[in-house]
């Protein structure tokens, strides 16, 4: 099922994955059945040789089990809109991962996901007696902003996918 079969008269009809491409983890999050809200699902680790074919093998179990018929991948672009490196790279990973996975892939403005996704969480919790976060308490706060900025990709993806005529954002 493509992209055209996925949206009918104005309705998403199948399940799709935003996701939140990082160095260290990759933010999932999953569109509701009814195709109007998208939802933080999950963060994994990137594999350690940092290759599309073994990043879209830890992804295939992901895809089978929630019925992804097509990934939604955070493009991130320069504050000025141009594509620099990181977008290149963005893109080349997400053609090499779809392909992989026998899924089309649409590529959605990223800017500034990942901070509105810490402004939703609010600040980072204090350590035991108000002191630093431990390592482990950092390391699951970076994977709910992942997680929570893969949402708000998918989502953008979702409104412009209602109404065409939408800025991103």
């Amino acid at each position: 099922m493509g992209r055209d079969e996925a949206q009918a008269g104005g309705e998403i009809r199948a399940n799709l994955l935003g996701i939140d491409l990082g160095e260290r983890r990759i933010g999932l999050a999953i569109a509701e059945r009814d195709g109007y809200s998208a939802r933080p699902l999950a963060t994994i680790n990137r594999a350690r040789s940092m290759a599309p074919a073994d990043d879209a093998q830890a992804l295939a179990r992901v895809v089978a089990e929630q019925g992804i018929v097509e990934l939604v991948v955070g493009l991130p672009l320069e504050a000025s809109g141009a594509e620099g490196r990181m977008a290149d790279a963005a893109a080349k990973w997400a053609k090499a991962v779809a392909e992989r996975l026998g899924v089309p892939v649409t590529l959605r403005d990223e800017r500034l996901s990942s901070h509105l996704a810490e402004s939703r969480l609010g600040p980072m919790p204090r350590g035991r007696s108000g002191g630093a976060p431990s390592k482990t308490q950092r390391d699951r706060y970076r994977e709910r902003v992942d997680r929570e900025a893969a949402a708000i990709i998918l989502q953008d993806e979702l409104d412009a996918r209602r109404d065409p005529g939408r800025q991103p954002g």
